[in-house]
């Protein structure tokens, strides 16, 4: 899920120049970043993994719910997860997504590397294919090649007016979804189902149907083919089409950054610091009226909007984890670069892993097949672990290889020749 990512200024390095970007030419807060956002986003999907998905779309149905109410274990994972990770992580990569067109593709004007990029994005949207109809539904990279080839016309705008467009489309999305929160609770219960308000169920599910759901996918490797097949065709009908409106303009945003030096630290400290007590006013909001939500039925709405309300602006809370990051990794302390650089440079491989883990444990037959078992308690665990072997693993394989084993693979495939992969000895 990376691109190669280079230092300094705003200018890749001419045609001639098209090979691989050494570590040393890198911007480690980007890798740092991107390190902490596939992290995170194990933390988001994983109950994605663990549920079929009519149950993502109609929570209200969960069979470990006790009259509506989740226990208490297991409403302060679902808190954590909802105030803390949900929709931040994929705010972040797509804000880095955006950065990474312009470093691969350069200005507009340099046809090759423009070649270069729209290769690249579009065996990212044949592997994203893949990765969503054989594996998991909740892919995202077919969603990312697409909105990559949008926004590759727009890498060459000036910082300000990436930040403008980008900036003016993702703030009126966020009000309107704020304002659409309030407004739905305000309206009678049986009018706002009508609408898709608190207790609708879009898909028509059924306890009893969940219960199929679950008995499909534990049916061998053809049915929970089949059961996964079925859930990405309905969440790629809903996906490619509108997400891109919400995508992109983030990428603009973090294109935008980028060009002002935002990213590598440039930006001057006052400006972190505000983005960063936004984002605290905005998550002890959210984690107030999240509270009061997750202690009664979802229909009840105890907040009246204001939890989804304040789940608006994640971007902003994106920015946020983001400036506390950059200020801990551009001064001084190396631990938070040692900890979250080497996951990020390996973020691609280390994101299909996530996949590849998960689904092995959940549904496919040479797994424990947990699917439909495991409670959001019960999934803090996984994640836990992935994430120790993730930290582990990347900086030891780093340590001997120059790049993720897939980030190899697509960029062999991108350059259609075979790049170096071992580290060469220094003599």
């Amino acid at each position: 899920m990376t691109f190669e990512t280079t230092t300094g200024g705003t200018a890749p390095a001419p045609a001639a120049a098209l090979a691989p970007v050494a570590v040393k030419d890198r911007v480690v807060t980007l890798d740092v970043l991107r390190g902490f956002a596939v992290l995170g986003i194990l933390a988001m999907n994983a109950a994605a993994f663990a549920w079929p998905f009519d149950l993502m779309m109609s929570p209200d149905l969960a069979p470990y719910l006790n009259n509506g109410i989740l226990a208490p274990a297991d409403r302060t994972a679902a808190w954590v997860n909802d105030v803390f990770f949900s929709d931040k992580m994929r705010s972040l990569f797509s804000m880095l997504f955006g950065v990474s067109i312009f470093l691969v593709g350069g200005e507009r004007s340099d046809r090759a590397r423009g070649a270069l990029l729209q290769r690249r994005l579009l065996w990212l949207g044949l592997i994203g294919l893949i990765h969503g109809l054989v594996f998991w539904f909740g892919d995202i990279l077919l969603l990312y090649a697409l909105s990559g080839l949008i926004m590759l016309l727009c890498r060459s705008w000036s910082a300000k007016k990436l930040l403008w467009v980008g900036g003016g489309i993702t703030l009126f999305f966020a009000l309107c979804q704020a304002g659409g929160s309030i407004g739905m609770a305000a309206l009678p219960p049986d009018v706002a189902a009508k609408f898709g308000g608190s207790g609708s169920n879009p898909f028509g599910a059924t306890p009893e149907s969940i219960v199929q759901s679950i008995a499909v996918y534990k049916d061998g490797l053809f049915g929970n083919f089949i059961a996964n097949a079925k859930g990405w065709v309905f969440s790629a009908l809903f996906a490619l089409p509108i997400m891109p409106f919400a995508t992109v303009p983030l990428m603009m945003i973090g294109l935008g950054l980028y060009k002002t030096g935002f990213w590598a630290g440039r930006a001057p400290v006052w400006i972190y610091g505000l983005l960063m007590a936004l984002t605290a006013v905005n998550l002890s909001f959210l984690g107030l009226y999240e509270g009061q939500e997750l202690a009664v039925p979802k229909a009840e709405n105890p907040s009246r909007g204001l939890a989804d309300a304040m789940g608006s602006f994640a971007p902003l809370v994106t920015l946020g984890y983001a400036s506390a990051l950059i200020l801990l990794s551009t001064r001084g302390a190396a631990i938070v670069t040692r900890i979250f650089a080497p996951v990020g440079r390996m973020a691609f491989t280390n994101y299909l892993t996530q996949t590849l883990i998960m689904t092995s444990l959940f549904y496919m037959p040479w797994g424990p097949r947990w699917f439909g078992e495991v409670t959001p308690a019960g999934l803090w665990p996984i994640v836990g672990a992935i994430w120790v072997l993730q930290l582990v693993w990347s900086p030891l394989w780093l340590a001997r290889f120059e790049m993720g084993p897939l980030e190899w693979v697509w960029r062999c495939l991108t350059y259609g020749r075979r790049v170096p992969f071992r580290k060469v000895a220094v003599a």
